[in-house]
């Protein structure tokens, strides 16, 4: 049933850096927007990253300048690269695929940060 799969999650240090993954079924079609999503324990889910169809990006400021997301059409795939990792960036990441008609959502991949 598992239709958005992340992985890449892992513990890094500081000013570390990781790359996650997801990747959709193509079961999933007519995907305008995958995002990635993080929450941390006790916190509110809160967007990371987007990219469209297009290619177009954005990101919440707090990543801004420090994380890339890319994606590869031909794999059904978008990753997500995190550098100069901060603690303030440990939570889980989630996936998402967004259509016309629904949203969809992976398991979620664990990022943590920590000396």
């Amino acid at each position: 049933q598992v239709q958005l799969v992340e992985s890449g999650g892992g513990l890094v240090q500081p000013g570390g850096s990781l790359r996650l993954s997801c990747e959709a079924s193509r079961s999933i079609f007519s995907i305008n927007v995958m995002g990635w999503y993080r929450q941390a324990p006790g916190k509110q889910r809160e967007l990371v990253a987007t990219i469209t169809s297009g290619g177009s990006t954005n990101y919440a400021d707090s990543v801004k300048g420090r994380f890339t997301m890319s994606r590869d059409n031909a794999k059904n795939t978008v990753y997500l690269q995190m550098n100069s990792l901060k603690p303030e960036d440990t939570a889980v990441y989630y996936c998402n695929a967004k259509t016309a008609w629904s949203n969809y959502w992976g398991q979620g991949t664990q990022v943590t940060v920590s000396s």
